[in-house]
């Protein structure tokens, strides 16, 4: 069969390894690069896409990096050429069962949480997909059950995909620059369970209208879960425990998102065969992790929290509004989101704005306390000044890193360390 790979990246190479391994002739198509394939031996096409590419192919494969409305995807859809994603390809080969997940926020967080709680059980399991692993690049060894992020550039290309388990956390505006519309984005998201019939399970926020109204969609059976209450038929919280299946598992965790995340995710890994000793060993250690509403510092009545993971507007207004009183950070590049809900978050009191977004931002916040910052050093300081004792400095952008680093890990190193050198300082 001939392949062409769009995408010489981390999941267009891997795809193209495997179907080569598969004994499929592959080329690898990509616009400003061939990132070294060239040289591994892969037939290579650097530049602009010409349709001559989809001569005689029989599969596409196409990696996150082409929206559905850029050239060489419309082209192979034009031609009939079937089109599929890396993770499509990748599930397509397995023969164990596999829990994916997907939402507009915190898709990593639960993946990596299924993962450990399968693993802590003795299963041989992997986090695989958006998490950073593309799937191409593990279907080849031997697992008895896999945790898959799934974003919606990947299920926009699926045909087979079916999860054991799909897990949606949420749903937002979000990735607006790669989908034409919310709803072709909400439509992408839904795919997940497309193929899923009455044996499988579909594990949801049922605190999140958006994902509530996307698995009404599903005709698999569903699990509503909650970080505020135990809705009827599912799993959440109450009175310093989660609830799974009937079961208490203390947590001193009280931040909402993090309990849905830590419910989801012990529904799906249950179902799955983790064994309930090894969930409550997770639960008890969870730690949300760097970038995730972590606390770098307290000091002279302020707490300083770096939750840079949030880049979209629902993420950050999430955030703000688990606090009292917030002196926002916030801003970067606008992935054609409407910022506006910021506006409605009541405990921002002021807020410091950094990045191309800056002065949407302005506009929108324009009833509180706001100062323009010339990076995030500027901002810090400038945050540190605005601050008053009870206060939460928040870096919760709304907005996408690329501006001004190269991503959101390095935004949230660069506010994390800005913070602790200003606090060493100012003793």
């Amino acid at each position: 069969m001939n392949v062409l790979v769009y995408g010489a990246a981390v999941s267009g190479a891997a795809a193209a390894a495997l179907a080569s391994a598969q004994g499929h002739r592959v080329t690898v198509y990509d616009q400003r690069s061939d990132r070294g394939l060239t040289a591994k031996g892969f037939q290579t096409v650097v530049g602009q896409f010409r349709d001559e590419l989809l001569t005689d192919v029989d599969l596409v494969i196409t990696s996150p990096g082409f929206p559905e409305s850029s050239r060489p995807v419309v082209a192979a859809l034009a031609a009939g050429v079937p089109l599929v994603s890396e993770l499509e390809f990748a599930a397509g080969l397995l023969e164990v069962p596999y829990v994916a997940v997907t939402g507009t926020n915190g898709k990593t967080t639960v993946t990596t949480l299924v993962a450990d709680m399968l693993a802590t059980s003795g299963k041989r399991v992997t986090a695989a997909g958006n998490v950073g692993t593309p799937l191409s690049s593990v279907v080849d060894q031997d697992w008895d059950v896999l945790s898959i992020e799934a974003s919606s550039f990947q299920l926009r290309f699926i045909e087979r995909f079916k999860p054991e388990v799909a897990v949606v956390l949420n749903v937002a505006p979000d990735h607006l620059d790669w989908h034409p519309s919310m709803a072709a984005y909400a439509t992408a998201k839904a795919r997940i369970f497309e193929n899923m019939g009455s044996e499988s399970l579909v594990v949801y926020d049922a605190d999140d209208r958006g994902a509530s109204e996307l698995v009404a969609r599903s005709s698999a059976k569903v699990c509503p879960v909650s970080g505020t209450s135990v809705p009827s038929g599912g799993s959440g919280y109450v009175d310093g425990s989660l609830v799974i299946d009937g079961v208490r598992f203390p947590t001193p965790i009280t931040t909402r998102i993090h309990l849905v995340d830590l419910a989801a995710a012990a529904v799906a890994a249950l179902r799955v065969g983790a064994d309930r000793e090894a969930v409550a060993s997770v639960i008890e250690g969870f730690d949300s992790g760097a970038h995730r509403r972590e606390v770098v510092a307290v000091h002279e009545g302020l707490t300083w929290v770096n939750d840079s993971k949030a880049t979209n507007p629902h993420a950050a207004v999430d955030a703000a509004g688990s606090y009292e009183s917030v002196v926002l950070i916030a801003g970067g590049r606008n992935k054609s989101l409407d910022l506006s809900l910021l506006g409605e978050v009541a405990s921002i009191r002021a807020a410091v704005l950094i990045g191309e977004a800056a002065d949407e931002l302005a506009g929108i916040l324009a009833r509180r306390t706001v100062v323009r910052a010339t990076d995030m050093a500027d901002a810090v300081q400038k945050a540190a000044t605005l601050g008053q004792p009870g206060d939460t400095v928040l870096l919760a952008p709304g907005c996408a890193s690329f501006d001004m680093f190269d991503d959101y890990k390095q935004r949230g190193d660069v506010f994390r360390s800005t913070v602790l050198d200003v606090v060493g300082r100012r003793g």
